[in-house]
């Protein structure tokens, strides 16, 4: 494992465990101060700094345009939903943009029967993946980044995510969007939204359902991270809800610093980012993630455990699925 990504890793502390129902989580902190600032997704397009567009009038699945005006770096974190235009669709890895700069980036759709303009420009759906999904999503992105260097995702394995999630959830949507699962089981996940509360100074957290380790999110800047938490928090509490494991197991810290101390161990291959920097990614014996590293500072790292049918390749089964509607 690269030293910078290392040293960051082993800097994490364990908070408090904070535990409700079926989930758990420990407020993760690092006494490594990172630069540089930036703003995040919801921030810059509030501010009208960033804007997210269909690549032309025709669009394309798998593609995105984004023009930052501002001066300021903006980061993208992966995982992040956008909302709008021809579909909705995710984010397929953390970027960071540059200011006055404009570029085509990956993503997913998580909106599989829609292919009509709702809006000209894409907003923050307020939503992120389930941590299952960003798991297999990593996994496939690997694949191709190790195949054909894109960061492209299995578009059918996204979809068949969502159309479980929806199952299990008891949701139907006429346009099969993820969203829709999350604002109808909005009610169900509060509960959990006010039992995990950000910590001053939290910068990850590191997540437990049903007394296992399930994963985590770790960024550079506290504040950043405080905007980001509660996304993060619901989307890891969608898992817990629809998911079988509904054991109630308060979170084992030994456990949580084992699985910290297994993503050392892992397999890493290094990419040129799609914005700034550096998009390393990790695979080990149940274990698969990512770290965004621009100027020998980590930005955004994650890390997912992976079940046994998920440690199978499946490039095969990749190859074979990557076809895109483009208009």
């Amino acid at each position: 494992m690269h030293s910078d990504i290392k040293k960051y890793l082993s800097s994490f502390e364990l908070g408090e465990a904070q535990h409700f129902e079926n989930m758990g989580v420990f407020p993760l902190f690092s006494d490594i101060n990172h630069s540089p600032k930036y703003l995040i997704l919801k921030d810059a397009l509030a501010q009208q700094i960033l804007s997210v567009n269909e690549i032309d009038e025709g669009g394309s699945v798998p593609e995105l345009k984004v023009i930052n005006k501002g001066e300021k770096l903006v980061l993208l974190l992966d995982g992040e939903e956008l909302m709008g235009a021809k579909q909705n669709r995710v984010l397929n890895t953390s970027i960071l943009r540059v200011g006055e700069s404009e570029t085509v980036i990956p993503v997913s759709c998580t909106e599989e029967g829609r292919w009509s303009y709702v809006s000209k420009e894409f907003s923050d759906s307020g939503t992120v993946i389930t941590p299952s999904v960003r798991m297999k999503k990593a996994k496939s992105v690997a694949h191709s980044l190790e195949d054909s260097s894109e960061f492209r995702a299995d578009q059918g394995e996204v979809w068949n995510s969502i159309k479980s999630i929806s199952r299990e959830a008891n949701v139907e949507s006429e346009t099969g969007a993820m969203r829709d699962v999350y604002e109808q089981k909005g009610g169900d996940l509060e509960d959990y939204l006010k039992k995990f509360s950000f910590v001053d100074g939290q910068k990850g957290l590191l997540t437990f359902i049903g007394g296992d380790v399930i994963g985590f999110d770790f960024v550079s800047q506290d504040s950043a991270f405080k905007d980001l938490h509660g996304k993060l928090v619901k989307s890891y509490a969608m898992e817990a809800f629809i998911g079988k494991n509904k054991k109630k197991v308060k979170p084992d810290k030994k456990k949580a610093k084992a699985f910290i101390e297994e993503t050392f161990q892992c397999k890493e291959k290094k990419y040129e980012s799609v914005g700034k920097g550096w998009d390393f990614r990790y695979e080990g014996k149940n274990i698969v993630g990512s770290a965004l590293q621009y100027r020998s500072k980590v930005i955004h790292t994650a890390f997912f455990r992976a079940d046994e049918g998920d440690r199978e390749d499946k490039m095969s089964g990749f190859r074979s699925r990557r076809r895109y509607r483009t208009g």
